[in-house]
């Protein structure tokens, strides 16, 4: 159990390496694909190295006028 968590920890933080290098924690505007795309790179961790490069679209619903 507690070599599943090293592994997994590791594992995140290769995908954080991968969030900063792409620049994906620099600049203050934060929208919903902007951070779909984060999250999603920091989970795929070093799969972002072996060229899986994640992207998030999404439309946040306007309300009626």
């Amino acid at each position: 159990m507690r070599i599943g968590g090293v592994i997994v920890v590791i594992w995140l933080l290769i995908g954080v390496a991968a969030g900063i290098q792409r620049g994906y924690f620099a600049g203050s505007t934060a929208d919903c694909t902007k951070l779909g795309t984060t999250v999603v790179t920091v989970i795929a961790g070093p799969l972002n190295y072996v060229g899986l490069n994640p992207k998030v679209a999404c439309k946040v619903p306007q309300p009626s006028k």
